[in-house]
């Protein structure tokens, strides 16, 4: 049997910051290949891709995640070297340790220990895995998808290991993700002495009505699955470094995590619509990072992991649609049921990220007890 916590130190011990993989996917391609997987290697531009595959006759479930890790920050600042896997007071740190190779570990793990008990089961299963989830998300999990779209190859289900806990493993399973709209705005103004206002423009005065009405509006009031949608400043600059210029133009970066209540087009008219009421003379870039996705929470895939969470935990699990954007924006938009499930996030992308290694233990357990429930599930419907 794998070994779920032994298979996380060895992925955190290799120090793949985005994008690269330096060979975890060749090690999990080793463990999938034993297990009857064909593994594709999937390389474009500088991300390196795996897509694995089990194909039996029933529907196929994949799991999904990244190797890629965000860089550490400061070595001296880390309770251990965060490339060292070091197990401490029954917790696991490293780099990567929550976010997210200790998911993939339990995948592996909970996929061998399923596969030994129910060797000749009818469900097919399938690994995507990328190398650039934590990077520009371009050449990774979106890529692989358009490349499986022309081969038409389709999977109906999939599970990315997102570290979605909050205070217990499985506490919380995210059964989709807001929208993310970003914004560049230029505000154009006239550069000038700062004792001759009347001869300049001052692009901070004009836009300060409009970015008080900006943040004061509310968008809406957010649905049954979605809290409401948010408009944040992230950076704001102006001036030339003196003291006595008035600035000739004003920058802002913003964005915008919206629900299923709002379209992208929607708001971007919203936003127009105030820049032009208050008379400003600006421009305006858009980036859409991500739409709003959601797997309802009486689908197959929610009820049969919330059953297993269930059986293990002895707690129903909450739904969320909050957090960042994830590759699940992707994978939804092929039509498939999409879930994220994984260890606690309270200390993803932070100095001394660790996961608690009896959480590995029972996240495998939740896994492998979704395999199983699959499993009935499609040998259910053969019989039919």
């Amino acid at each position: 049997m794998i070994d779920p916590v032994k298979l996380a130190q060895h992925l955190i011990r290799i120090p793949s910051i985005t994008p690269e993989d330096r060979g975890c996917q060749e090690l999990l391609a080793s463990h999938l290949e034993e297990l009857d997987f064909t593994c594709e290697r999937m390389p474009i531009e500088e991300v390196t891709n795996l897509w694995a595959t089990r194909r039996r006759s029933g529907p196929m479930l994949v799991f999904a995640g990244h190797t890629d890790v965000v860089p550490t920050g400061p070595l001296e600042d880390w309770r251990h070297p965060p490339f060292d896997a070091v197990i401490e007071d029954g917790r696991l740190y490293g780099r990567g340790a929550a976010d997210m190779k200790g998911s993939i570990a339990c995948f592996v793990a909970a996929t061998a220990r399923f596969l030994t008990e129910y060797p000749h089961t009818p469900l097919s299963l399938g690994y995507l895995i990328t190398s650039d989830e934590e990077g520009p998300a371009v050449h990774g999990t979106a890529a692989v998808l358009a490349r499986l779209a022309e081969r038409n190859e389709r999977f109906e289900y999939c599970l990315v290991g997102e570290p979605s806990s909050v205070r217990r493993v499985g506490d919380e399973i995210k059964n989709g993700r807001r929208g993310s709209l970003s914004g560049s705005l230029t505000v154009h103004g006239v550069q000038g002495h700062i004792a001759y206002p009347h001869l300049a423009e001052n692009p901070v005065h004009t836009f300060a009505p409009a970015l008080l009405e900006l943040t004061e509006t509310e968008w809406d009031a957010g649905n049954d699955d979605f809290p409401p949608t948010s408009f944040q400043i992230s950076n704001i600059s102006a001036g030339t470094g003196a003291t006595n210029v008035i600035p000739g133009h004003l920058t802002v970066e913003f964005n915008f995590r919206f629900s299923t209540e709002q379209t992208p087009e929607g708001l971007q008219e919203k936003v127009h619509a105030i820049l032009d009421r208050h008379g400003l003379k600006y421009d305006l870039d858009w980036s859409l990072s991500g739409l709003p996705f959601l797997t309802e929470r009486d689908s197959l895939l929610t009820r049969l992991t919330a059953r297993a969470i269930e059986d293990i935990t002895g707690h129903a699990p909450a739904f969320s649609t909050g957090g960042g954007t994830s590759d699940g924006r992707f994978i939804a938009r092929t039509g498939a049921q999409v879930i994220e499930l994984g260890p606690l996030n309270a200390t993803i992308h932070k100095v001394d990220e660790h996961v608690g290694v009896d959480d590995l233990t029972t996240l495998t357990d939740i896994y492998h007890r979704l395999l199983i429930h699959f499993h009935h599930a499609v040998e259910s419907d053969h019989a039919e």
